[in-house]
């Protein structure tokens, strides 16, 4: 099954790339719906063969690169399988989203393909170098959508984001090295170094913890390697938006929660105040920033450096001694913001695309009153919106409650100051709420029409499911905790 979920999106890229231009677009979209059959079907089989109950399902485990003991080892579990469903889902939605695009649409639908691979893989990976190479892959697949059909800027902005995300990317395999040399015998196996920590002095510990974090940070991002993030989002076509945010960050955090807490308990310990700080940092600096932008697209890639800083304090608090049920909470609570800052922020970068299709512009103060212009596009921004913001009723409650309620026993102090984040993650969604929909009509507003099908039922599903998650979110967190409570146990007492 993993292996057909990783070559179906290949072979859908080599169609798309010998059919004719209007074919294209209907392999996108039958490819990456055939995707998300098979992400429904993982979750299924799992629920009968042990892999929510925190062990692997589905794995594979072949021989690849012997001279080095780096293995084809893949695997799915309560950890991955959220996020597959999460990458299939966002990729569904971008290629019902851009169903009318006309600038080489087989092109794009080949490019946006190999890029679902890329992540899927990461996701399966259980081999470090495995993981590596797929971690490799999405930066060059991200690099081209932005090059290629993005706007503005664009070219400098896919540099910029490759130059940064690739020299992160370096320092990750740095730290990949460290864990082989570390682990005995030497392995890049993920389930063997997690059994079998490797036996690193303090010092060459925190170096290695230190590459693979700064690899990790980088894509994730976090404040200080955040600044390649603005550009390329606003610069990416709304649908490298989508999948920037809804996907590609989660590689980082996913890998923080994967590899750096099992593989290097020890390390985790001692630096998890760090965890913590930058975690609350990026929390604070993405949502006071968020709230100074006068570009809606830049203003929503700010609310992702917020929205990722709470992933981060999970990840401290969970590397912590204490109880627990509480860092298996913040573990669990980390996943579950994953998935829907995927769900929420993708939707409302595609949404925000409807502002550039329909008047070629982000800017805030060009609009107004399109409550009553787009009621449909009005609708559905607000369900985002106070989703983002936290409201409870919506993913993001659930995910964010589950982060303070694990993270309050072992680090008080950063919770109270993240909680700061969550009012003026309010705040300047009210604030944008307001300048869009209500009030006078603004320069650009009678060019903007309201959303088309393709467009609704790409970014309503999206929405409908971070409320079905804030609403009845036992379905996720039946798969998620099992996982959770065994990355913990992992960390040790």
């Amino acid at each position: 099954m993993l292996v057909v979920l990783l070559l179906v999106p290949l072979a859908g890229a080599l169609l798309a790339l010998a059919a004719p231009e209007r074919v294209a677009r209907h392999v996108f979209v039958a490819v990456t719906g055939l995707e998300l059959a098979f992400a429904l079907a993982l979750y299924l089989g799992a629920r009968r063969t042990g892999g929510v109950t925190g062990g692997m399902s589905y794995e594979q485990d072949h021989a690849w690169i012997p001279t080095i003991d780096s293995r084809f080892h893949i695997g799915v579990d309560g950890l991955s399988l959220p996020l597959i469903g999460l990458t299939a889902g966002i990729f569904l939605a971008c290629a019902l989203y851009g169903w009318r695009r006309t600038d080489r649409p087989r092109s794009f639908a080949a490019i946006m393909l190999f890029l679902e691979t890329a992540c899927l893989g990461v996701f399966v990976s259980l081999d470090l170098v495995l993981f590596f190479v797929f971690f490799d892959l999405s930066i060059v697949g991200m690099y081209f959508v932005i090059a290629g059909w993005g706007h503005g800027n664009a070219a400098r902005s896919a540099l910029k984001f490759f130059l940064y995300t690739f020299v992160g990317s370096l320092a990750l395999l740095v730290g990949f090295i460290g864990l082989y040399l570390g682990s005995d015998p030497h392995t890049f196996d993920l389930v063997e170094l997690a059994r079998n920590p490797p036996q690193l002095s303090p010092l060459a510990g925190g170096l290695v913890l230190l590459a693979v974090s700064v690899g990790l940070a980088v894509k994730t991002p976090t404040v200080p390697f955040h600044t390649w993030l603005p550009p390329a989002h606003t610069d990416a076509p709304s649908e490298g938006s989508a999948v920037l945010a809804g996907v590609l960050l989660k590689l980082g955090t996913y890998g923080f929660v994967r590899i750096a807490l099992p593989t290097l308990p020890g390390p985790m310990r001692t630096y998890a105040v760090v965890f913590l700080v930058v975690g609350v940092v990026s929390v604070l600096y993405g949502a006071l920033v968020a709230l100074a932008q006068t570009d809606l697209k830049r203003m929503i890639a700010y609310t992702s450096v917020n929205h990722m800083g709470y992933v981060l304090l999970a990840v401290g608090a969970a590397a912590l001694a204490g109880d627990p049920e509480a860092r298996s909470i913040a573990v669990s609570g980390a996943v579950t913001q994953m998935v829907s800052h995927g769900l929420i922020t993708g939707a409302l970068f595609l949404l925000a695309g409807v502002l550039l299709d329909r008047a070629g512009t982000y800017d805030l103060a060009r609009f107004g009153g399109l409550a009553q212009r787009a009621p449909r596009v009005a609708l559905l921004f607000a369900v985002g919106a106070f989703a983002s913001l936290g409201l409870p009723g919506a993913s993001g409650f659930v995910a964010e409650f589950q982060i303070f309620v694990g993270s309050l026993p072992v680090a008080p102090v950063a919770v109270v100051i993240a909680l700061l984040g969550l009012l003026v993650t309010a705040a300047l969604f009210l604030w944008a709420l307001n300048r869009l929909m209500l009030g006078d009509p603004g320069p650009d507003t009678a060019r903007v029409t309201d959303l088309r099908v393709h467009e609704a039922v790409a970014v309503a599903p999206l929405l409908l499911l971070s409320v079905a998650i804030g609403v009845a979110p036992r379905f996720l967190l039946d798969v998620i905790e099992p996982a959770a409570r065994t990355v913990v146990s992992l960390v040790g007492p």
